[in-house]
């Protein structure tokens, strides 16, 4: 690898140490900021040098960047569509000044190289359910994915007198062990949280809307090529490319946890897309991208997981 020492922001969530954990096993000096609203300092690797703070603090944030970073991995964020609607406020102090402020720490700093977490959210709704590539318009309906959007087009815009290296990827629906739970994220996670604890899924309208489930590996492997990648400025789809719908998801869980259970069902949220399937064309041309993970056996692996911190 190219770079002595990289920063990760939200580096002990879900995504993050994974990240970590495959930064370090190529031999890479690691910096993780993480104020651990979400995060989890066990998920850590001992070799990973440990900072707490929020990706807010701009002097906090300028310190570490300044202590011989030439790369940063941006994870840090409030990742959840649904609680963004309310909390509208929070989402973009944290999703769009959190990006601002470690961009101006990043600014003359000498880090040659910035991977930001970008989302499928910044899509508009798939018509068709035909895959959605890059170029696929853009109408986020939520103001977590409105957040997303923004952010990029500030990297984008700011790239050329930043003078540095930028890749945005946008991840579609992360699965895999270490996620941990809200009443939001991860429809997995909450779906084998419930059914491990005797109630019933929720699924929201008809559970028809299909989304792209990618391995927390795959995220991994992905965020890794688009940190070598020769490219001054670029977004890519980082997904399995294949759709699952939320009723196969629930299914596929309750004939593994609690067969013969019946999910309850609760009034479609406006702020959720119906179709998000990753065209995944750019990024295997040019970052020589391949998903390993298949969801039908890796499920069992999040099951477990989940039995060992979510059951009763």
């Amino acid at each position: 690898m190219n770079f002595e020492r990289i920063l990760v922001t939200g580096g002990a969530g879900f995504v993050g140490s994974h990240l970590v954990d495959a930064l370090i096993d190529r031999g890479v000096d690691v910096v993780v900021v993480d104020n651990l609203s979400t995060g989890v300092r066990e998920n850590l690797d001992p070799k990973a040098e440990f900072v707490k703070c929020d990706v807010r603090d701009h002097d906090a944030i300028k310190k570490v960047v300044r202590s011989g970073v030439d790369a940063v991995i941006h994870l840090a964020a409030r990742v959840s569509v649904r609680s963004s609607v309310e909390g509208f406020l929070d989402d973009a102090q944290t999703n769009v000044l959190g990006t601002l402020t470690l961009l101006d720490a990043v600014r003359g700093s000498g880090v040659r190289k910035f991977i930001y977490a970008s989302s499928m959210a910044v899509y508009a709704d798939g018509i068709d359910r035909s895959p959605i590539p890059e170029i696929y318009p853009k109408g986020p309906p939520s103001p977590y994915g409105v957040a997303k959007l923004t952010c990029e087009r500030y990297l984008e815009l700011l790239q050329p007198s930043l003078g540095i290296r930028i890749a945005a990827l946008r991840y579609f629906n992360v699965y895999g062990p270490r996620q941990g739970y809200t009443p939001y994220v991860g429809v997995i996670t909450i779906f084998s949280k419930e059914l491990l604890n005797g109630r019933p899924p929720v699924i929201f309208g008809d559970g028809e809307q299909t989304r792209d489930f990618v391995s927390v590996r795959d995220i991994v492997n992905g965020t890794l090529l688009a940190l070598e990648a020769d490219i001054d400025w670029d977004i890519f789809n980082i997904g399995s490319g294949r759709g699952w719908t939320v009723n196969e998801i629930a299914r596929m869980l309750i004939e593994r946890i609690r067969p013969g259970t019946i999910p309850e069902s609760a009034p479609a949220r406006p702020e959720e897309m119906l179709f998000s399937v990753a065209d995944l064309t750019k990024s295997e041309s040019v970052l020589g991208y391949e998903p390993k993970g298949m969801l039908e056996e890796d499920i069992d692996e999040i099951i477990e997981w989940c039995r060992e911190r979510f059951a009763k």
